[in-house]
């Protein structure tokens, strides 16, 4: 089981459906696919393990893809899941899809699913232990989406150099809910924006790391294998995706990531060269036993089927074709109980004491032909200890040569353990640095949000300020009318004043003259009434007097009817009636002027009072003015 196994990685792609955009914009599906290993692109054809059409639902997708992972994983080896393709290409769904959802849920949610099912099928013997870490590559720099703290983690190497995330969070698990519990913890802390061709533009690369160790109870015997589920950020260019501002810098953090990625590809399908860039970003470096090293990897492309897309899927198909040509080395990650340690101890003791007898045996020979002295066929030790290292199925030779570059060897490893270890050391100084730097920048932001909150205040304070000046200004201005007003109301009360004074002494005068033409009146209107009482008088005794002459006139009348008697009446009447006659006219004539004398009195007097009432009138309203004009000038 420790024997190591070679194997390509696995390369799978995948192509999308048109979406509603490209459909709107009058796009062509361009891609063919002459079998389920080929697809052809502008008369180009690229080869891989399996590609999977549009019509290929996610069921399919993961029993092809990565279902065949995860007895690998349980049986101790490592695995690596990643989709790697253009921003918009459908990595996300294929990682992820919808959560939940037995019909659209991706290959991150099936595959917990699998390896619960797988281990609660197995031997009862057999102990599982699960930790699970989330963590993201954000702008190059690794931040734990388990704890938000942790913004700058550092990559470091183990004893086999195996490189790590130094300090990450890592949960025990052990149901799928508590996986898919910390799914959603971890993705809510995650970058995204919307850019013209992703309305959820992944902004990072998003890693999710399960680490299943096995043991059997028995035999004490373990193996542990770490699943790799990766879903990169996708390639963008700025012309098309609109990026600006902070989502520009991002991009181009994305796409050197990623061209790192793609060196690494590179150098990995070309057998010439001997570096390897894994150092040239934090991408590389944690996906560095995913790529050339000890893994089980399958790698997602995943392509758009626009023509707007060729060139990009292009690119894509290419990345894919190079990275199917690299091979990993995998073996079975077992820890062995103490027993089968010390045989295994002991076997290789032994080899070294063989080995040593050779050396000493070949440095004995070397002695001797330094000194010039021959040494026979028969006791060189080339020949009779050769067979002897070669037993138990080792195939190696060793010389003189071999020894001494065993030694350089030693050296070198140790040298190349020393620098490494003063990597690891930089590195760490660097991440301190940057946690130092980023806690500067915060404590920076921090005073630079308050400052902005203080000059904020000032500024609104000011307004404030501003605006109660202003509010002062107009109060003063108002204070300054009413005082003008005042001044001008006082001016016009000192003329009301005199006004209402002449007018008071103008009362008084009609007062006193309304009172002396109400006395008159009262008198006039005695002597009215003495008059009309006096006419009344004279009335009645004129009425008086013809009556009592008519009676008497009436009388004689009846007198007058002897003839004789009228005959000597009318005789004496004529003596009598000239004088009396005379005296009646004069007295009537007398009685007749004073009663005019008394019509034409009673009209004087008539009209005297309608002329008084009048100025009453007159002098009446003059005061009811004046007792207003008073009221004003008071108020």
């Amino acid at each position: 089981m420790n024997s190591e196994d070679a194997c390509n990685i696995r390369v799978v792609c995948r192509v999308r459906p048109l979406n509603s955009a490209e459909t709107h914009a009058g796009s062509e599906f361009i891609p063919k696919f002459p079998n389920e290993g080929q697809i052809v692109l502008s008369g180009k054809s690229f080869s891989f393990d399996h590609v999977l059409n549009s019509s290929t639902n996610q069921q399919s997708m993961y029993d092809i893809a990565a279902k065949p992972i995860v007895k690998d994983v349980l049986a101790g080896y490592n695995g690596t899941i990643f989709a790697y393709g253009q921003t918009s290409s459908g990595k996300t769904h294929t990682m992820e899809g919808v959560i939940g959802d037995p019909e659209w849920q991706g290959i991150i949610p099936r595959i917990i699913g699998d390896i619960f099912a797988y281990i609660y099928t197995m031997d009862e013997n057999l102990e599982f232990h699960i930790k699970v870490s989330y963590f993201e590559i954000y702008m190059d720099k690794i931040r734990d989406l388990l704890d938000v703290t942790k913004t700058n983690l550092a990559v470091h190497e183990d004893k086999n150099r195996i490189p790590y995330v130094k300090n990450i969070t890592e949960r025990f698990v052990s149901s799928p809910e508590e996986v898919f519990e910390i799914i959603d913890e971890g993705k809510s802390n995650r970058h995204v924006a919307v850019t013209n061709m992703n309305e959820h533009s992944s902004r990072s690369h998003s890693i999710f790391l399960i680490h299943i160790k096995q043991e059997n109870v028995e035999t004490h015997k373990s193996v542990h294998g770490k699943l790799y589920l990766v879903d990169l950020a996708g390639s963008e260019k700025v012309s098309k995706t609109g990026a600006e501002g902070m989502v520009l810098d991002e991009a181009k953090n994305i796409n050197k990531s990623l061209s790192a990625l793609g060196n690494v590809i590179s150098a990995l399908s070309e057998a010439t060269k001997s570096h390897v860039p894994y150092r040239d970003s934090k991408l590389t470096r944690i996906l560095q036993e995913s790529l050339g090293g000890n893994a089980r990897t399958t790698i997602i492309i995943c392509c758009s089927p626009s023509s707007i897309n060729e060139s990009e899927t292009k690119t894509t198909l290419q990345f894919g074709a190079r990275a199917k040509t690299i091979k990993n080395s995998v073996k079975v990650n077992e820890e062995l109980p103490a027993e089968e340690w010390k045989r295994r101890y002991e076997k290789e003791r032994e080899k070294s004491s063989r080995i040593k007898r050779v050396l000493e045996n070949y440095e004995l020979e070397l002695k001797k032909w330094r000194d010039g002295e021959n040494v026979p066929v028969n006791e060189q030790a080339g020949g009779k200890d050769e067979g002897k290292l070669t037993s138990n199925h080792s195939t190696s030779k060793i010389n003189i040569a071999d020894a001494l570059g065993e030694s350089e060897r030693v050296q070198f490893d140790e040298e190349r353990n020393r620098l490494y270890e003063q990597i690891d050391e930089k590195d760490d100084e660097l991440n301190n640095r940057n946690t130092l730097i980023e806690q500067l920048r915060r404590q920076l932001e921090d005073k630079d949000e308050e400052f902005h909150l203080i000059k904020n205040e000032s500024t609104r304070r000011q307004a404030q300020i501003n605006a109660l000046e202003d509010e002062l200004q107009d109060s003063k201005d108002e204070v300054k009318e009413v005082l003008n007003a005042l001044e001008e109301l006082y001016v016009n009360f000192d003329e009301k004043s005199r006004q209402l004074e002449v007018k008071s002494q103008e009362y008084e005068k009609n007062l006193e003259e309304l009172m002396g033409i109400k006395s008159k009146l009262s008198n006039m209107e005695e002597n009215f009434e003495e008059t009309k009482d006096t006419e009344k008088r004279y009335k009645r005794r004129v009425t008086e007097s013809i009556k009592n002459l008519l009676q008497d006139m009436h009388e004689i009348g009846d007198v007058l009817q002897d003839e004789e008697l009228k005959t000597a009446i009318a005789k004496d009447s004529e003596k009598v009636s000239d004088e009396e006659l005379t005296l009646a006219r004069l007295h009537f004539g007398k009685i007749k002027g004073e009663l005019k004398i008394l019509v034409s009195r009673n009209h004087t007097i008539e009209s005297e009072r309608a002329e008084l009432e009048k100025k009453l009138n007159v002098s009446e309203a003059n005061l009811s003015e004046n007792q207003l004009l008073l009221t004003e000038a008071c108020f």
